[in-house]
């Protein structure tokens, strides 16, 4: 559908029309991706502090390192991180070089869970772009990149 026949309006400028079809476009991997997430009982934010830590090879990460690589920066880390301890996804453990530092580690049961939601991700992101040309998302992708930095 059209955004001009979603919106109900005549015309719009193309520069609103690429705003609003951005946020339409994340609203809907949003909703596409909580709808995967949701069975899980994991939200999309949850999901990502584990994918970062999974990222880290085995080896702990502090909260800065987590907050800095996460897709939402209005995150509460703490809160997250919190949360996933108590599902005994992910540990709290001390820093070796600083005792007043924890760092923070995915367990097993974090990694198994990735192992089962990562092709239920995959699904989504498939679904969101299979309209596309490879040539198309890498096009899209340069694109998009240049109007957030």
């Amino acid at each position: 559908m059209k955004t001009e026949e979603l919106l109900k309006t005549n015309h719009l400028a193309d520069s609103k029309k690429l705003v609003i079809n951005i946020m339409l476009c994340a609203d809907k991997a949003t909703s596409m991706m909580n709808e995967a997430l949701k069975p899980h009982e994991i939200s999309m934010q949850q999901f990502n502090v584990l994918r970062i830590l999974r990222g880290q090879k085995g080896k702990p990460a502090n909260l800065s390192t987590i907050q800095d690589r996460m897709v939402n920066k209005m995150s509460n880390t703490t809160r997250l991180v919190d949360k996933l301890i108590k599902k005994n996804l992910v540990k709290r453990c001390v820093c070796e070089e600083n005792r007043r530092k924890v760092e923070i580690i995915i367990t097993k049961d974090g990694l198994a869970l990735l192992e089962i939601l990562d092709p239920l991700v995959q699904k989504v992101e498939n679904n969101l772009v299979n309209a596309l040309s490879e040539k198309e998302v890498a096009e899209l992708n340069n694109s998009l990149e240049k109007i957030r930095n």
